[in-house]
Parts: C-alpha cells; sequence; structure tokens
C-alpha cells in the first residue's frame, strides 16, 4: 500500500500517545428496513479505513442487526421503524458525513436528507451516493445542498443526475467532487484536472461494492479532518482524499479478486482486505 499517490501521515504513522477521537468520529445515514446491509458494509468498511469511531444512524428495526453485525460501531436510531426520517442529535460532535447508502427515496425520507443537509456545519466533509444522489436527481432545486460534497455515482445516477452533461463542468457548475466509478474512476473537482485511478478489476461490479467505497471514503475525510486540527501539516484537497480513498479501495479488490477470483468475490470480500498504510 506504499504506493498510494499522496502521502497522509494520519495513515502510516500513529502516534502511540493517541486516542480514538484523534482519528476522527464518522456519521453515517444508511439503510432502511430490508436493506440493513448495505448500513453494515459502509459502517465495517469505513471502520477499516483507520477512523476513529462511527455512528451510524439507521430505522429503529435496524438497530439489532448493526450491533450485532459490528458491536464497535454506535448506533443512533430514526424514530421510524423502517426508514430514515428524523435528524441524529448533536450533529456538530462529528468530523464527516456520510448518507445515502439504500436509505430509499420516498417523500419523508427525501425531506429529512434536506433537513440534514441544510443542518450540518457547512466545515463538514460530506460524502453522499445511492438513494442520496437518486433523491437528488428526482429533485434538481435541491442540488445546491450537495455543494462541496463528494459525489460517488455509478455510470446510471449519473446520468440521472447529470444526463449527458461532461463531469468536469458539473462539477464546476454545482461546486462537487465527483468520483465518477467504472474500470477507469476519476475524480473531478473544480478547477483542477481530473485524478485517474486505474486500479481494481471487474470483480469490483457486485452489489455493495459502492457501499464499501463510501464508508472509506468517509473514514479518510474525518481522520484528515480531526488530524488537521491538532497538527501541522501540508494541506491536502478534497479531492486528493476522495483520490486516495478509492485507491485504497481498488486495492483491496486486487486483493480481494486474487483470493476470491473476480467472478466469485462479494463486497465485504473487499472489506475484509482493506488495508491502509
Amino acid at each position: 500500500m506504499s504506493n498510494l499517490s499522496v502521502n497522509l501521515p494520519f495513515l502510516t504513522n500513529r502516534d502511540p500517545k493517541s486516542a480514538k477521537w484523534d482519528y476522527g468520529h464518522v456519521l453515517l445515514v444508511a439503510g432502511s428496513y430490508g436493506k440493513m446491509g448495505a448500513a453494515v458494509l459502509a459502517a465495517k468498511a469505513c471502520l477499516r479505513s483507520g477512523v476513529g469511531l462511527v455512528t451510524v444512524h439507521v430505522p429503529r428495526r435496524g438497530v439489532d442487526i448493526i450491533q450485532t453485525a459490528l458491536p464497535e460501531a454506535m448506533v443512533s436510531f430514526d424514530d421510524d421503524d423502517c426508514r430514515f426520517t428524523t435528524l441524529p442529535a448533536n450533529l456538530d460532535r462529528y468530523d464527516a458525513l456520510a448518507v445515502g447508502p439504500a436509505i430509499g427515496t420516498d417523500e419523508q425520507t427525501c425531506r429529512a436528507l434536506f433537513a440534514l443537509l441544510e443542518t450540518v456545519p457547512p466545515s463538514m466533509p460530506r460524502v453522499l451516493d445511492a438513494d442520496a444522489l437518486n433523491i437528488l436527481a428526482s429533485h434538481p432545486q435541491a442540488l445546491h445542498l450537495a455543494s462541496g460534497a463528494v459525489i460517488s455515482p455509478h455510470v446510471n445516477e449519473y446520468r440521472r443526475l447529470f444526463g449527458d452533461a461532461e463531469p468536469q463542468s458539473m462539477a464546476e457548475m454545482h461546486n462537487l467532487v465527483i468520483v465518477k466509478k467504472g474500470h477507469i474512476s476519476c475524480v473531478y473537482a473544480p478547477s483542477v484536472s481530473p485524478m485517474k485511478i486505474d486500479k481494481g478489476n471487474p470483480g469490483m461490479a457486485t452489489a455493495g461494492c459502492g457501499d464499501v467505497l463510501t464508508g472509506v471514503v468517509a473514514g479518510i475525510l474525518a481522520q484528515y479532518q480531526a488530524y488537521s486540527k491538532q497538527h501541522s501539516m501540508d494541506a491536502v484537497s478534497v479531492q486528493q482524499l476522495a483520490a486516495t480513498a478509492v485507491e485504497v479501495h481498488a486495492l483491496a479488490g486486487t486483493k480481494a479478486a486474487q483470493y476470491k477470483s473476480q467472478a466469485s468475490m462479494i463486497a465485504s470480500d473487499i472489506v475484509e482486505q482493506l488495508m491502509v498504510p
């Protein structure tokens, strides 16, 4: 993993005197009744990325699933049994937000998503994926709420959001970092050249792989946010952090294919092979 394109000291050199809160706290809003696997995959990937703490906001029926599958995570539970409808408390305690995997797209969830994006502190890094992007695609008047966020659409999600528009122009128009996933993933950001990551393999075209990436991106953003508050270091752009996360994810996919084969690997195999320096 030493061939990562950006050197991040919080990944490569851990202070023996450090504690878990030194490495960031992610709020992950994910899952709905019947689709809690996405929340499990994203949360576990987030923890494997090196973040110190993860709180997962889930419907009430998902609490036992998260606490059984991932005892390392903390749980915030929604007022609704089956879907995302209410905001987590104390939003200012987190270093990064990830929202979208399998939250659904009904109207109550749409309203909750918009309220969340309006309420989180502007300085908090945000990752939007999956149903968060589908909601924004169906409510284009709300796309401004994503300004400054990292979004990670696959080809169909991108098309629903932006049609055939060129990604660089969309990144600049909407002030987004766009991780456009594919056999060569590209990370676009305003006013800079795209960063290309050509690692990974076709076996990563499998259910849940994007949820894993969401967790890794959020984890690395949170670690940078927490670390840079306490240590002097060269500034790293959100584009560079997102590209590093894509690279970590792709290298884990390569290892998973070596152990399981491209045809047989599944998203949880990728999580198990995540290894940051």
